[in-house]
C-alpha cells in the first residue's frame, strides 16, 4: 500500500463499488503470475428477502443480519489490503481513499472467467497435471472443498434451527400470560403466578437461544462460510493454472508439427506461452504456501472464538436458570 502517515480517510462505498475494485484486481494482465494468486473472495451481494436459490448460494450471510455480512466484507478488505500483491493495484487505494464513487467508472472486462461461467472450459479441469506438487494439491482441493462446503451448509441449519426454537419459546412465554385470570380465588391465583413465572423461563429459554445462535453465526458460521469461499477461490486459481498448462501443450506441439516457414513463429508463441506458465507456478506456488497457513490459523481463531463465547453464554444462562428454579422452590411453600 502507498497509503502512509496518521491521517484519517471517511469514505462511503456500496457493493457495486466492491465490485468495482475486485475487478480491477482480476484485470492486473501487466502483472507476472498474476493468474497464480488465490484471490480473495468476495462475498456475494446480500438480498433483503433471498429465495431459496439466493439463501444457498449466500449461506450465512443470507440470514438477514448485517452485523455479519459487514464483518464478512471487512475481512474481505483486509485480506486485500495485506496481500503482497493486490495491495500494490492503484484501485485498492482509490477504493480506500477516494471520496468519489468508483464504482461508477468504467472498468475493463474480467480476464479471469469464473468456474461457474467457463462451460467450454471444464474438460481441463480433470486434465492430469505434469508437476506432482500441483496434482496432489488439486486433488486435496476438491476433497476440502466439498468438505467445507458441506460443513457450512450443516452448521447453517443448525443455526436456522436455533432461530426457530427461540421464535417458539417466545410464542408460548407470550401464550402463558393468555392462561392468567383475575380474581380472587387462592387456586387460579397460585396457577396464575405458575403461568408467569413459565412464561418467565421460556423468555429467558428465547433470549439464551438467540444468543446461542448469533455467537454461532458471528464465530464458526462467519469462519466455515470464509473457509468455504476461499477454498474455492484456490480451486479457481488452480483451474486457471490447468487452463495454462493445457495452452502450453498445444503451443509446444503446434511447435514441433510446424513446417518450417512458421517454425521460429510457432518457437516463440511456445516459448511466451512457458514463460507465463513458468510465472504462474512460480506465483502459485507462494500462494499456495501462504494460504494454508493463514486459513489454519484463521479456522483455528473462529473455532476458539465460538468456543469462549458459547462457554460465556452457557455460564450465564445456568445462573440465570438457577435463579428461576430457586424460584419455583419458594413458590412451593
Amino acid at each position: 500500500m502507498m497509503l502512509s502517515g496518521t491521517g484519517e480517510y471517511h469514505v462511503h462505498r456500496t457493493y457495486e463499488d466492491f465490485e468495482w475494485m475486485q475487478q480491477h484486481l482480476f484485470s492486473q494482465e501487466d502483472v507476472p503470475g498474476i493468474q497464480g494468486v488465490i484471490f480473495p473472495p468476495l462475498p456475494a451481494k446480500a438480498q433483503a428477502n433471498p429465495s431459496a436459490k439466493v439463501m444457498k448460494q449466500l449461506g450465512v450471510l443470507g440470514l438477514g443480519e448485517w452485523q455479519p455480512y459487514c464483518k464478512a466484507l471487512e475481512a474481505y478488505l483486509q485480506q486485500v489490503a495485506s496481500h503482497r500483491v493486490l495491495c500494490k493495484n492503484k484501485a485498492v487505494e482509490i477504493f480506500l481513499t477516494s471520496s468519489d464513487p468508483p464504482g461508477k467508472q468504467r472498468v475493463k472486462k474480467n480476464i479471469f472467467n469464473r468456474l461457474s461461467q467457463a462451460v467450454e472450459e471444464m474438460r481441463k479441469e480433470s486434465h492430469k497435471d505434469v508437476d506432482g506438487f500441483f496434482q496432489t494439491e488439486r486433488d486435496q482441493n476438491l476433497i476440502v472443498t466439498g468438505c467445507a462446503k458441506n460443513a457450512a451448509e450443516r452448521f447453517l441449519d443448525v443455526m436456522q434451527t436455533e432461530q426457530k426454537i427461540a421464535v417458539a419459546c417466545g410464542h408460548f412465554s407470550a401464550a402463558l400470560h393468555l392462561c392468567v385470570e383475575p380474581g380472587e380465588d387462592p387456586d387460579k391465583q397460585a396457577f396464575s403466578k405458575v403461568c408467569v413465572k413459565l412464561s418467565e423461563v421460556f423468555d429467558s429459554m428465547k433470549k439464551n437461544m438467540m444468543t446461542v445462535a448469533k455467537n454461532n453465526v458471528n464465530t464458526l458460521g462467519l469462519g466455515l462460510d470464509l473457509e468455504s469461499r476461499y477454498q474455492e477461490a484456490e480451486k479457481e486459481m488452480l483451474f486457471r493454472r490447468t487452463c495454462k498448462l493445457v495452452e502450453l501443450e498445444s503451443a509446444r506441439r503446434n511447435a514441433d508439427k510446424a513446417k518450417p516457414v512458421k517454425k521460429a513463429a510457432m518457437e516463440e508463441v511456445k516459448k511466451a506461452a512457458e514463460t507465463e506458465f513458468n510465472q504462474i507456478c512460480g506465483v502459485a506456488k507462494e500462494e499456495i504456501a501462504q494460504f494454508k497457513g493463514i486459513r489454519m490459523a484463521a479456522l483455528q481463531q473462529a473455532l476458539v472464538q465460538w468456543c469462549e463465547q458459547q462457554l460465556l453464554t452457557a455460564k450465564e444462562s445456568a445462573d440465570q436458570f438457577n435463579q428461576h428454579l430457586q424460584a419455583f422452590r419458594g413458590m412451593a411453600y
